[in-house]
């Protein structure tokens, strides 16, 4: 049977294990702990330091600082206790070993210099709150200079001759010493139990002598005005006064009615826009006023002098034409509902216009037919509802083109020109594209689509058809 080991031995074994600092000289003396000298010269480091100092490390650094040089058993790590006399002399062998070990180690650890501390923040993942700072990468950001953020600025929003926000801070007077276009005196009144707002346009003075564009004007020391209406931003609901000849002082006395909720009229604007009417030459834009209707009392009503301050629409908007195409493969007929038509521009001072619509087929640069749709006496905003029907093959409907155009009815003189659009292989622009476009995919369908009238020149710039025709 195996002897059992001597527990003195085990105790050395221990010490030798729990010990990471030995000899220079030798390494197998130190199993005997008999080497260990007194000079701390000897001594070296075989390991790295333990992450924790162990607890009876500590304490004995503690009682050698204090300078107590009396030990006992009790501050060594216990062992197991028995009554034999070897044990009692191995436990001691040990104590005294561990001591002095211990004693070297705690004088070293003192001189050991400190490792500097290092604060790292850790990076979280969660919902960051306001306090804390998140550690993300920077990103490089290019620095500005004062001069860089005034390059950006637009002067001409911030001067005080452009025809911007800036006459909300001036008065009727600046504005008319500033501008000098007239003033208008209008009024208005909401009519809660049939949700109608009334628009009266009663009189303006102090226009200013018209400014001929070309030498078609013969009178030059009057203007014909007139004021368009409408409830921004809808522009094509509007309404139109009659035109008073030769006159800086206009008298209208004209009420219009709109109707309208009265939450969605506190939210529109009033736009009275004052022209003067040239039958020779195109209208052109005297002046205007806008008034935010939140910013008055509609059902309590009121009128008010403005002064005119510029427009920057300088064309006048010539109005609108409602058509509706059809084409029939098998019978080789393209179909055309001429249906109504709204805001036109009024040719006739007293009685606004007499409207018709002159439609021309041309194939290729070849006009081929002209039909026309009945006049309608003083209106500028014309129900048809009339057909027409012209004879063009399949395979030459590529080629055609059709070309409306709108005319005032006189019966002194030539017709007067109001407004044209071409639809077909030649178009005038990107509506009448369209519309073409969509009535060949549509397959004997009829496609109807509004169209705004252009001018003469303008349809003449972009379309050939429109030079074939008169």
């Amino acid at each position: 049977m195996l002897e059992p080991l001597n527990e003195g031995f085990l105790s050395r074994i221990s010490d030798l294990l729990l010990c990471r600092w030995t000899c220079r000289h030798c390494c197998q003396k130190c199993y005997e702990s008999s080497c260990c000298q007194s000079s701390e010269d000897e001594v070296e480091i075989l390991g790295p330091f333990p992450a924790q100092t162990p607890p009876w490390l500590l304490a004995s650094r503690s009682s050698d600082k204090d300078g107590d040089s009396v030990h006992t058993a009790s501050e060594v790590p216990l062992t197991p206790r028995t009554n034999s006399p070897d044990r009692r002399c191995s436990s001691s062998d040990t104590s005294k070993s561990t001591y002095s070990l211990t004693r070297r180690i705690s004088s070293l650890e003192s001189r050991r210099p400190s490792s500097p501390l290092i604060d790292i923040k850790p990076i979280e993942f969660g919902v960051l709150s306001a306090k804390k700072e998140p550690v993300q990468p920077s990103v490089l950001r290019r620095t500005y200079t004062p001069d860089d953020y005034f390059r950006k600025f637009e002067p001409r929003l911030y001067s005080l001759d452009a025809n911007g926000d800036d006459v909300d801070f001036l008065t009727d007077a600046e504005i008319l010493s500033k501008y000098q276009l007239g003033m208008l005196h209008f009024s208005t009144q909401y009519d809660l139990l049939h949700s109608q707002l009334t628009v009266r346009v009663i009189e303006a003075r102090d226009l200013p002598p018209p400014v001929p564009h070309d030498g078609a004007r013969q009178d030059v020391a009057h203007c014909n005005p007139y004021v368009k209406i409408c409830l921004l931003p809808d522009q094509k609901n509007s309404k139109q006064t009659g035109v008073k000849r030769k006159t800086q002082k206009p008298v209208f006395e004209e009420r219009y009615t709109f109707e309208i909720p009265f939450l969605e009229a506190q939210r529109r604007t009033l736009l009275l826009t004052v022209l003067d009417f040239d039958k020779f030459s195109r209208h052109c834009v005297i002046g205007k006023v806008a008034v935010p209707l939140g910013e008055v009392d509609l059902v309590k009503g009121g009128h008010w002098w403005r002064a005119l301050i510029p427009s920057s629409q300088n064309e006048v908007e010539l109005g609108e034409l409602l058509l509706s195409l059809n084409y029939l493969p098998s019978a080789g007929r393209l179909n055309v509902d001429v249906i109504r038509a709204k805001q036109l521009l009024q040719t006739d001072v007293s009685q606004g216009s007499d409207p018709f619509v002159k439609i021309q087929l041309v194939h290729g640069l070849k006009l081929v037919k002209t039909k026309k749709t009945s006049f309608l006496r003083g209106t500028i905003d014309p129900f048809y509802n009339e057909s027409f029907s012209f004879k063009v093959p399949q395979e030459e409907l590529e080629n055609a083109s059709l070309v409306f155009t709108v005319f005032g009815h006189n019966v002194k003189s030539s017709n007067d020109f109001i407004g044209r659009i071409v639809i077909g292989q030649y178009p005038s622009g990107p509506s009448e594209s369209n519309h073409w476009r969509r009535m060949l995919n549509a397959h004997r369908t009829a496609v109807e689509q509004w169209h705004s009238l252009r001018s003469r020149a303008e349809c003449d710039r972009v379309s050939p058809a429109s030079l074939e025709v008169t």
